[in-house]
């Protein structure tokens, strides 16, 4: 089910050489690198011939928690006959991944304490999309490189969209009328999903990121009031139907072109959107990032356990798979357990019996306009590797046109454009799955290949 499209990412090329040559960084275009964007190359470049280099990054990373920490990453190469080291090609001779990794010196970064304070010191000086390259040689520095990543452009516009608490509306300035995409996040709630909304402006849509709950908070000293309050705190009976009144407002902008929406779910948000792509014929393309192929059960404060669905369609509930061991399960983030949540979503689903998971079932066969789905075998969240291939199965005997990418090795964590670190998804108690290396290649590849299906979707955006 996973296709795997070989090509090499975008914008730079690192030139340094060992004192006897001619020492210059060269970075084209510029020190700036865009992400996502067209295929790029990063060479080491006047090296001696067969000499061995150290390649070293390093980073300030602000984590989930708030707080930032630097990070850092160091890989081993021999220059080749020609005295360069092309980062796409090379293989190293030492290095936390295997094979030729264009974005491994990024995403393999880790916490650099301890030993690594001097690392340390150097990261923590960096703003937290700046990203310090240096090349060693025999344990000196003969070239550095300061490079910005950059997910979004400058010249993205964002407002608030009313009256959707907590939603964004974001689009790049002029060109007229652009196809749009609504943002939909997962069982993290709250204003979170928003930070996406630039990163798609810039790809060249209109953007409407859509908080729909938002769940209590807990901080240092206890519990705290939901981010969000005038949406639902818990996750149970959201209403899918709200979705009209988000295509409605779209409408009515003037940068949106209303016959060519898209809508994009991830987790949560993907069960959301698969939902939504039964019931809305505005809809031209459909995306779902970790999907569910049926409606779980609903959560959260006032909530008895097995009663509630997680979605409901104007008022009446979904039918639902249970979770069995839920509570337990999550007692671990007070006790410092692993989380696997994954592991009461499997045992709800195999206690269900066949007749109940087929009533909760999302029949993905009567989705008429395109869909794009990407799981992993190893997600501790839920199943999403199982779950994409069996909405692929039931789309494919249908004869509807679906693009599903499933990973094996990789986690929960598909969203993203894998040049940001990977190595801590499972470091706390909550597991998210998947090797550093296998999560990294899966949001690389995720990240192309929905372009790719939005721009043949929804056709072509504003030059």
């Amino acid at each position: 089910m996973r296709r795997r499209i070989t090509t090499t990412l975008a914008a730079a090329t690192l030139l340094a050489a060992l004192p006897a040559a001619a020492q210059r960084f060269e970075v084209r275009p510029g020190p700036e690198l865009p992400v996502a964007a067209d295929p790029v190359a990063i060479v080491l470049d006047g090296l001696a011939p067969g000499s061995e280099i150290t390649l070293r990054s390093q980073r300030r990373v602000r984590e989930w928690s708030g707080a930032e920490r630097p990070y850092a990453a160091e890989a081993v190469y021999r220059a080749g006959a020609d005295g360069r080291i092309d980062l796409a090609t090379a293989v190293p001779l030492r290095a936390p991944w295997s094979g030729a990794d264009l974005r491994g010196l990024f995403w393999s970064m880790t916490p650099a304490e301890g030993a690594a304070a001097a690392v340390a010191a150097a990261a923590a000086e960096l703003q937290p999309n700046q990203v310090r390259l240096q090349a060693l040689h025999e344990g000196r520095v003969v070239a550095e490189q300061l490079l910005t990543l950059r997910d979004r452009s400058p010249q993205v516009q964002r407002r608030a969209a009313e009256p959707f608490p907590g939603a964004v509306f974001a689009t790049l300035p002029g060109g007229g009328k652009r196809p749009a995409l609504i943002l939909l996040g997962g069982s993290e709630g709250g204003s979170v999903i928003t930070f996406d909304a630039p990163a798609w402006a810039s790809r060249g849509y209109a953007v409407l990121a859509l908080p729909y709950y938002s769940p209590p908070r807990f901080g240092p000293q206890g519990p705290m009031a939901p981010e969000l309050p005038a949406l639902p705190p818990a996750f149970a009976d959201i209403p899918v139907d709200r979705l009209q009144a988000a295509h409605d407002w779209l409408a009515a902008q003037p940068e949106v072109d209303a016959a060519r929406i898209g809508i994009v779910g991830t987790s949560k948000g993907a069960e959301f959107a698969l939902l939504a792509g039964l019931r809305f014929p505005w809809l031209r393309a459909v995306a779902g990032i970790v999907p569910s192929d049926v409606v779980w059960e609903g959560w959260g404060p006032g909530v008895e356990p097995g009663r509630r669905a997680s979605f409901a369609w104007k008022g009446e509930p979904y039918a639902f798979v249970p979770y069995v061991g839920m509570a337990e399960e999550i007692a671990g983030f007070s006790t410092g357990r692993e989380v696997r949540l994954r592991r009461p979503q499997d045992r709800g689903r195999a206690a269900a019996g066949a007749e109940r998971v087929a009533a909760a079932r999302i029949p993905v066969e009567r989705i008429a306009v395109p869909v794009f789905v990407a799981g992993a075998h190893d997600d501790q969240v839920w199943d999403s590797g199982s779950m994409t291939e069996a909405i692929a199965e039931a789309r494919r005997r249908a004869g509807r046109e679906t693009v599903a990418l499933v990973f094996r090795d990789a986690g929960h964590a598909l969203g993203g454009h894998g040049w940001s670190p990977t190595t801590q998804y499972n470091a706390g108690p909550s597991k998210m799955g998947g090797t550093p290396e296998a999560n990294a290649r899966a949001q690389a590849e995720v990240v192309r290949e929905l372009q790719a299906f939005l721009r043949r979707t929804l056709g072509p955006l504003p030059q």
